[in-house]
């Protein structure tokens, strides 16, 4: 009888979220969405090469009027990695939503010569459907990107008005090297 081998390449898991993060609620300032967990969301300088690949998905709850508007940000410091702009949202109450950003590294080297490229999808259901709500994006930094210094990641929200009918948070938050 033969046998035959499968090559198997393991997911390096670099954090895992432990706790809910605190709600964001009645409030425009940014912040982040991240609770406390372990591993580490940070990559040192000259840490990256060209090729390296990473996943981050979010899973959490949210709730909103009928006019509200968020923002999410993906970054590094205020250098920011992807952007889903401003996202109109129906109303919805204490409904799951869910992130999933995927990162290239393009270039490595100083600002204006790194390049990184991100790219996912928001999604979430309204009250009033069964059917995914959101938003997708793509952004390639290649202008304040720098793999020289050290990198830490954040997902942060901020809504556009404040409200204390509008909240969100995360339940789940993990972030590995797929390459």
């Amino acid at each position: 009888m033969a046998t035959t081998t499968i090559n198997v390449t393991a997911i390096n898991g670099l954090f895992a979220q432990t706790a809910s993060s605190t709600a964001i609620t009645n409030t425009t300032t940014e912040t982040t969405l991240i609770g406390s967990g372990v591993g580490s969301l940070s990559i040192p300088a000259d840490g990256f090469a060209v090729g390296d690949s990473f996943h981050a998905k979010l899973i959490g709850h949210i709730s909103c009027n009928q006019s509200a508007t968020i923002r999410i940000r993906i970054k590094t410091g205020s250098v920011v990695l992807a952007d889903t702009d401003v996202i109109a949202l129906a109303a919805a109450t204490n409904r799951n939503w869910e992130i999933n950003v995927y990162f290239t590294i393009r270039t490595i080297g100083g600002a204006g010569v790194a390049s990184i490229v991100s790219g996912g999808i928001f999604s979430y259901v309204k009250n009033a459907g069964t059917d995914f709500e959101g938003s997708n994006f793509l952004f390639i930094n290649n202008t304040d990107f720098d793999t020289t210094v050290s990198n830490t990641l954040n997902v942060t929200a901020e809504w556009v008005a404040a409200s204390t009918d509008n909240s969100i948070y995360s339940d789940i938050f993990m972030l590995n090297k797929t390459y």
